[in-house]
């Protein structure tokens, strides 16, 4: 169950964090990817591993935020791989602030690579989709899409766009064999979490860390790698009924608050 093969998939920001463990577990499970990435040497050091492991995998300099780059890209890549059965739009950015302490700068630059990240991606990818009989798109959100979160105005602005967009494409190609959901982690301990923690909260890094995994019910924050295998059930094939849907991963942060 749940094996790729065959599947092309693109991954969009799987340098690091959740990108790189849904890379990671796509060539595992038999399909070839190529990474998207604005980091060449996080790409590049993804690569690495994927091939000493003797995986097919490949990565593309891109800023997703870049509309004729995304097509540029996206060109390339149906030249050299024929198709793409799966786009993960996961690239995005963070930003805490209320809407008082948000810049019109911090407002654009987070709309910029969240929202027409996604939107460029798409735009690029589902009608190819759409040319080929089908494929399958999952956008990485966030429970702040779904739940009001402190400080996070332009941030949850650009999570509840992308639940939008998701629910919009998922029923715009429902008809043309293309299925769209989105993933909303909660808290997931990545690379950028122990920066912010460094930059912020220098001498306190552990207290802090606790802090912030007691806010979800299970009492830690989550791991790459579980986002990352529920990534894989919903771009499988046995999610084949599955389209139009937003599955919090948040020990219980949604629902058992």
């Amino acid at each position: 169950m749940f094996k790729l093969d065959g599947k092309t998939a693109v991954v969009t920001g799987g340098g690091s964090g959740i990108g790189r463990a849904i890379a990671e577990l796509f060539v595992r499970q038999g399909a070839q990817v190529i990474i998207l990435e604005l980091n060449a040497e996080a790409g590049q050091e993804v690569l690495a591993g994927i091939h000493q492991q003797g995986g097919r995998a490949w990565c593309l300099p891109a800023n997703v935020a870049d509309h004729a780059q995304v097509q540029a890209v996206f060109g390339q890549i149906a030249e050299q791989f024929g198709r793409v059965d799966i786009l993960v739009n996961n690239a995005g950015i963070a930003h805490i602030g209320n809407l008082e302490n948000t810049a019109e700068a911090d407002f654009d630059r987070i709309f910029q690579v969240n929202v027409k990240g996604v939107y460029n991606c798409l735009a690029a990818a589902v009608p190819r989709m759409v040319a080929q009989g089908g494929g399958v798109v999952l956008n990485m959100d966030s429970v702040a899409a779904l739940v009001g979160i402190p400080d996070r105005f332009a941030y949850t602005m650009s999570k509840g766009a992308v639940w939008a967009m998701t629910l919009s494409v998922a029923r715009d190609y429902v008809q043309k064999g293309i299925r769209c959901n989105c993933i909303s982690p909660a808290r997931v301990h990545t690379p950028f979490v122990d920066g912010f923690l460094a930059k912020n909260y220098p001498g306190q890094e552990a207290e802090m860390f606790a802090k912030l995994a007691a806010s979800q019910p299970m009492g830690r924050m989550g791991q790459p790698s579980e986002v990352a295998s529920l990534a894989l059930f919903l771009c499988s094939d046995e999610a084949g009924f599955i389209t139009g849907c937003n599955y919090p991963i948040d020990g219980g942060f949604v629902h058992l608050k």
